[in-house]
């Protein structure tokens, strides 16, 4: 959800300022990378309706957008740093710069890497060598403050100490996120980056790669910077992409919508106004202000979230929200027969769940009491609704129902009525046992126009069998 966010963020920036949206793929890590995983993404980006100008499906002049593709221009980028003395081989291996570390530590000086490798004799490395050793590849930082503006932070300083030289290629050869991402920024002349605060600490080491690919003719300039706010879980905690609550696919599987979940994200940061959360993406676009953005953490609240999702599915056209509705009336969320599913009931209740549901899925234990042959058993709901007297009650309301107008739900209501007060009763008691014995659960769809349309045959012959279950 941190991602989608940060996606959303980018992709109104960049329509509001009409500008070019990149979308690149970072893939490589083989470990963690598949083609399904590839694939997924790009469903979820098509599902959350964002567009972009160059990338994978749409191509570009600095293709190919994934990165595993691209391993032959990290590999010269990086060739061409250590050749112009911007990068250095080190052999350190890791027991060595965790003792330094933790000596470092102890002294109570920064802890980062100590430039032990930075100008090594050739007898040196020869020796490094001969020990079968495997450099990595670190950048050479500049011993000098650097400080930008954060287009969310303001102007933000590092001082050389703690912003240490560091790797840019694994032992293996293999890049890492520290070169790949500025050398795709550089050749795709990137010119503004929204990401994640947790990236903050990388940046300066950033800003110094981008001036040494300047110098080496391979940037054109800086990308512009803005550090959006953490979105926070329970317990003041980051929410990270291992916590349940943090997966796309699990607010698609409870019928989120695209356009009622992107709403509740753009929050977590930013708002259109201070007296409106419901707005379009054309109204978000329209007014998107990167500085706008608070950079205090946002937290994420799934009960907002679902209000919000629910004012977007009464925003619907009726025939867009029944066409939504489709999958969670389908095996395998239903769980009435294919055959018993009756479009004709389903067109005519739609109007009255659209009114009700906070997601999508809510629609299938709402109409079930439509297309099973007989209503939930929920003993819960049969002990809170029958009481003492609830036989007598049902008997009063089935002949005032027989004798009802069941083309008019008002009428409906005037038996339910009726009977109530012929046992002391107000509507509210009354119509109880009647949701219950007819859908089997204690809260629902509005009950008289649900018994319209479920209609007269099947409401007073689950009427009888309730009464015959309380006889017994």
């Amino acid at each position: 959800m941190g991602l989608v966010r940060t996606a959303l963020f980018n992709w109104a920036f960049a329509r509001h300022h009409r500008g070019t949206l990149v979308f690149r793929i970072e893939d490589t890590d083989a470990a963690r990378d598949s083609e399904e995983s590839y694939n997924q993404l790009l469903d979820s980006m098509r599902w959350l309706g964002f567009d972009w100008d160059e990338g994978p499906e749409v191509g570009g002049p600095h293709a190919p957008y994934r990165q595993s593709q691209r391993m032959d221009l990290y590999k010269d980028v990086a060739a061409k740093l250590l050749d112009g003395g911007y990068a250095y081989y080190c052999y350190c291996s890791q027991e060595e710069l965790d003792t330094r570390r933790e000596a470092a530590r102890a002294a109570g000086k920064p802890s980062g890497y100590d430039g032990h490798c930075r100008d090594l004799t050739d007898a040196q490395v020869e020796e490094y060598k001969a020990q079968g050793r495997e450099p990595i590849v670190r950048f050479r930082m500049p011993d000098e403050t650097i400080t930008f503006t954060d287009l969310v932070r303001g102007e933000l300083t590092f001082t050389p100490e703690n912003v240490p030289d560091y790797g840019i290629v694994r032992a293996n050869g293999a890049p890492l996120y520290t070169l790949v991402n500025p050398v795709d920024d550089a050749l795709m002349e990137i010119t503004h980056v929204l990401r994640g605060e947790d990236l903050l600490s990388s940046t300066p080491r950033q800003i110094a790669l981008y001036k040494a690919l300047m110098e080496l003719g391979i940037a054109k300039g800086v990308p512009e910077f803005g550090h959006l706010p953490y979105v926070m879980g329970e317990g003041n905690k980051k929410l990270s992409k291992r916590d349940p609550q943090s997966s796309l696919n699990l607010y698609r599987e409870r019928g989120f919508l695209p356009e009622g979940l992107l709403n509740y994200l753009s929050l977590l940061g930013w708002s259109l106004s201070a007296d409106q959360d419901i707005f379009t993406m054309d109204e978000m676009v329209a007014a998107f202000d990167i500085k706008d953005v608070n950079p205090n953490p946002a937290r994420f609240d799934l009960k907002k979230c679902e209000a919000i999702n629910g004012d977007h599915i009464r925003l619907l056209d009726v025939k867009d929200f029944t066409e939504r509705c489709r999958p969670w009336l389908q095996a395998p969320f239903a769980p009435w027969a294919p055959e018993a599913f009756d479009e004709v009931k389903w067109q005519a209740i739609a109007p009255h769940a659209q009114t009700r549901l906070k997601v999508l899925s809510e629609i299938t234990d709402n109409v079930d009491f439509l297309f099973l042959p007989e209503p939930v058993e929920d003993e819960a709901s049969w002990t809170k609704a029958m009481k003492e007297g609830s036989d007598a009650l049902l008997c009063t309301a089935r002949e005032k129902l027989d004798a009802a107008d069941w083309t008019s739900p008002e009428s409906l209501k005037e038996a339910v009525l009726a009977a109530g007060e012929a046992h002391g009763l107000k509507l509210g008691k009354a119509q109880a046992p009647v949701r219950v014995a007819v859908t089997g659960r204690t809260v629902g769809l509005p009950l008289f126009e649900s018994l319209e349309v479920l209609g007269k045959d099947k409401t007073l012959a689950r009427i009888d069998a309730a009464l015959a279950r309380l006889a017994a």
